[in-house]
């Protein structure tokens, strides 16, 4: 069963917290899984959805409403569309809490990381836990599917379940060229992003472009023909909205002098093959953009497996010295990681001169292959699955 580890944490956020988020992006599944979840739970569980206007006009008077469920899980999906909720909310908690009710009172899902932080983080702080679905990650695939694991076909795809699951490649690729004009022609809208969609699919499709890389806000403004600020806003809810990851410069103190802007990924691989228009894996093994697709790919899936007590970062001075990942660890360990998409990767000398500047305790060249090698400098060549796991079994120790 797919998504198994977050059902059991939901299950026990709801056991636990008055008040619980489930956040993600449009079509990760996030219904599906509350209602699955919230027929588990020991109270009787009732669903609101804010996209219908039958369940929206219920909370006219809401505080009312909401009062009507004191013996029940209440699960409010798409609740960015009415933040006022979030002190409401917390008036009814704290009045059950004394009366000794002190857990599984809400289910919030939403799509909107800012909207839904904010407006939870000023009213709810202390009665709330947020989890985060994401997408298909291909550590769990490759968990729920075993040997043979068709890696490629993940990579392609991307990991939201309708494009993922599809018949065909063609059946995904069709899916995701309708979410794209769906996502920008509606979605966005009716979640209060006042973006006209034909800029914001010219944008999109030109981050796709950028991905891997440090984004020129002034080179994507003359584009665009709009200002540097209006560039990073539009970067900025893409990023909220989680279609984009910004992925943070190392800012270690050495008197090199480093590159402070964040790195650019699209964070389904899928969404951005289908920005680049590419439909197979053929024409995307043969694109220029394959090697910072397959970087973005790795990162991604290498991040969905940390938790909030790693960090990481890419390190890049102004003279291109780099290292594509860095994680540092809860026991301070420094991990480099250098991403290949190359059978038989090699490193130059300016990856060791970071790892140096870094203080890298583990140096790794993560790749496509099913075999592990050591390299010369203390460098370990492993694929892909075979470091998702072995990185998934040391989260969960630490």
């Amino acid at each position: 069963m797919i998504k198994r580890e977050i059902q059991e944490r939901l299950y026990d956020a709801i056991e636990a917290m008055p008040v619980v988020a489930l956040l993600g992006p449009r079509q990760v599944g996030k219904t599906t899984l509350a209602i699955e979840v919230s027929q588990r739970v020991k109270k009787k569980a009732n669903y609101l959805d804010l996209e219908s206007d039958s369940d929206f006009n219920k909370l006219a008077d809401a505080e009312a409403y909401l009062k009507r469920f004191s013996d029940k899980l209440l699960v409010i999906d798409e609740v960015q569309r009415k933040p006022d909720l979030f002190r409401i909310i917390r008036g009814i908690v704290d009045a059950r809490k004394r009366k000794g009710e002190k857990a599984g009172h809400f289910l919030l899902l939403g799509s909107s990381s800012r909207e839904l932080l904010q407006k939870s983080s000023e009213s709810l702080a202390g009665r709330i836990r947020y989890l985060e679905l994401t997408p298909f990650t291909t550590s769990e695939l490759y968990q729920e599917e075993g040997d043979p694991f068709d890696l490629e076909k993940k990579w392609l795809r991307g990991g939201f379940p309708d494009s993922y699951l599809a018949s065909s490649n063609q059946d995904s690729w069709l899916w995701r060229i309708d979410f794209i004009s769906t996502y920008m022609e509606r979605d966005l809208p009716s979640m209060g992003v006042n973006i006209a969609p034909p800029i914001l699919k010219r944008f999109w499709k030109m981050l796709a472009h950028y991905n891997g890389n440090q984004i020129n806000y002034s080179e994507l403004g003359r584009s665009l023909e709009l200002s540097h600020t209006t560039i990073k806003s539009h970067l900025d809810v893409l990023t909220d909205f989680y279609m984009v990851r910004q992925l943070s410069p190392w800012s270690g103190n050495i008197k090199k002098r480093l590159v402070k802007t964040p790195k650019i990924y699209l964070r389904d691989s899928g969404i951005l093959h289908s920005l680049l228009g590419l439909s197979n894996i053929e024409a995307l093994l043969s694109h220029p953009a394959m090697g910072a697709s397959w970087e973005g790919f790795v990162t991604e899936s290498i991040l969905n497996i940390l938790n909030n007590q790693w960090t990481y970062s890419y390190y890049r001075t102004a003279t291109q010295i780099e290292i594509d990942l860095v994680l540092q660890t809860p026991q301070q360990e420094v991990w480099a990681i250098e991403i290949k998409k190359s059978t038989a990767p090699k490193l130059g000398r300016g990856f060791f001169e970071a790892c140096n500047d870094i203080k890298a305790t583990h140096k790794f060249i993560v790749n496509a292959n099913n075999e592990s090698y050591p390299l010369n400098n203390g460098v370990e060549v492993i694929g892909l699955l075979d470091f998702l796991e072995m990185l998934k079994s040391k989260v969960e120790k630490l």
